[in-house]
């Protein structure tokens, strides 16, 4: 895998104005178009694709009572 390294001139600071002008997940974006939006993005930055999606490994978690 390739080291990626930050690049600062992609950012600045903004006021809450400039922001709030900035984004793109404005109020006319219905809440599903903006939560397919977002997994598409995150489907990107992990290396999947959205037909073949990475199963839950379930070992990884365990619970427990904590009153016994």
């Amino acid at each position: 895998m390739a080291d990626y390294k930050f690049d600062r001139s992609a950012f600045r600071m903004m006021s809450f104005k400039e922001a709030d002008a900035a984004n793109v997940y404005n109020k006319n974006i219905s809440y599903p178009e903006r939560l397919r939006q977002a997994y598409y993005l995150i489907s990107q930055a992990y290396g999947f694709s959205m037909a073949d999606q990475p199963k839950l490994d379930r070992s990884y978690h365990s619970s427990r009572k904590l009153n016994n």
